[in-house]
């Protein structure tokens, strides 16, 4: 969501907003992502984060605790952390969630994909099930490193959440 390896022009935040400007929702949206953040580095920043008036939250972490490794409890413990101090100021919460590959192991690969759909229903919130739907492994929607979309997958990635979030706010 920080934009890695993009100019700052092709920013998902950019792109989000112009496209719910497009459905007719007004919007300003305030870009707390920090590139190859972590649960634990959002869940620090999370106070800061939080410092102004927001009608709706989109926590889209956890793709770089897969990628360290990182146990899926922990990623889980944050996410609720996070997930809790949000709904405590009374802010609507989009959950984006995010799918390990299979090289992780089966065991990791379960536990990983099972975090988002679980923090979702225990906690009543929307989710987006896969950040990176219609995206992740198609090369020509992706940087180089076949990781991190490129600005054509930015901008399916704005107009699938713009949809999504529009489902939220109506």
């Amino acid at each position: 969501m920080a934009g890695y390896g993009l100019d700052s022009a092709d920013h998902l935040n950019l792109y989000l907003e112009k496209d719910l400007q497009s459905l007719n929702i007004q919007s300003s949206i305030t870009n707390a992502s920090v590139s190859g953040d972590t649960t634990s580095g959002g869940l620090n920043r999370l106070n800061w984060s939080l410092q102004d008036d927001y009608d709706l939250f989109v926590l889209g972490l956890g793709a770089n605790d897969m990628l360290r490794g990182i146990a899926p409890e922990i990623t889980k413990t944050n996410l609720s952390k996070i997930i809790d101090t949000v709904l405590d100021k009374d802010i609507k919460l989009l959950l984006t969630g995010m799918q390990a590959p299979n090289s992780y192991g089966s065991d990791y690969q379960q536990s990983f994909n099972d975090i988002y759909p679980n923090l979702a229903e225990e906690f009543k919130i929307s989710l987006y099930p896969f950040l990176l739907e219609g995206v992740a492994l198609i090369p020509e929607l992706n940087q180089s490193d076949g990781k991190h979309p490129n600005k054509e997958g930015i901008q399916i990635i704005s107009k699938n959440l713009a949809d999504t979030i529009k489902s939220i706010i109506n």
